[in-house]
């Protein structure tokens, strides 16, 4: 059975697709049989990371396909043992439909308003729309290097009623050339950005579970 895990912004730049390679690569190196299913058919940014992976011929291999709609992605899981939802930059009709196919949907933000407040409104959303709210976590993307700054946000995001992730990832030159070379998060040339966007991957891994546990119960 495919596991499906959505990563969702109400606007593009907050590192959507980012943490959307992030997962696939670590579950890739675990050996799963992984599918990015990258859903902007207009900029295809996972899409064009794919194509400068394999170029340098990076391993784990990761699989991304490009699909015009939720529908037609989760059609073709079958044989992935997950399927990563990367929806586009902005919220559509598909959105609600990534969060319902899957067991936990990331909606990535930077720290401020402008980020927070459409990132909590596309949670409002989906919750009112009847997906669970623990389904949803936010993520904070890009993030600088101002604690108070970090802790206003988190202080945001659990007043309107909704977890974010402990780690967070930061802004980091490193981080884009990596993307530049068609690597993730944690095939940095840097082994203290690895470690930070590792611990990203292994809470993600531990809701993820959590979740599955649950609804197996």
């Amino acid at each position: 059975m495919t596991l499906f895990i959505g990563t969702i912004s109400k606007k593009g730049g907050v590192g959507k697709s980012t943490l959307a390679r992030l997962i696939a690569r670590e579950y890739a190196l675990a050996g799963w049989n992984v599918k990015i299913a990258d859903l902007d058919i207009q900029q295809g940014t996972s899409f064009s990371w794919q194509a400068r992976r394999l170029q340098r011929s990076v391993d784990p291999v990761v699989a991304v396909e490009r699909f015009g709609t939720v529908g037609q992605a989760v059609k073709a899981a079958a044989g992935y043992d997950l399927m990563i939802l990367d929806g586009p930059p902005h919220a559509t009709m598909g959105t609600l439909q990534i969060a319902e196919a899957s067991t936990l949907v990331v909606l990535p933000t930077g720290l401020a308003l402008d980020d927070l407040e459409p990132t909590v409104l596309l949670a409002h959303e989906l919750t009112m729309k009847g997906v669970p709210v623990d389904r949803i976590a936010i993520a904070f993307s890009r993030v600088g290097d101002s604690e108070s700054e970090l802790a206003e946000a988190s202080a945001y995001v659990r007043q309107a009623g909704y977890r974010h992730l402990t780690n967070v990832l930061p802004e980091k030159t490193g981080f884009r050339r990596a993307s530049d070379e068609g690597r993730a998060p944690t095939e940095t040339r840097f082994p203290s950005l690895n470690e930070r966007a590792e611990a990203i991957a292994h809470e993600i891994a531990d809701l993820i579970e959590t979740r599955a546990d649950r609804e197996a119960a």
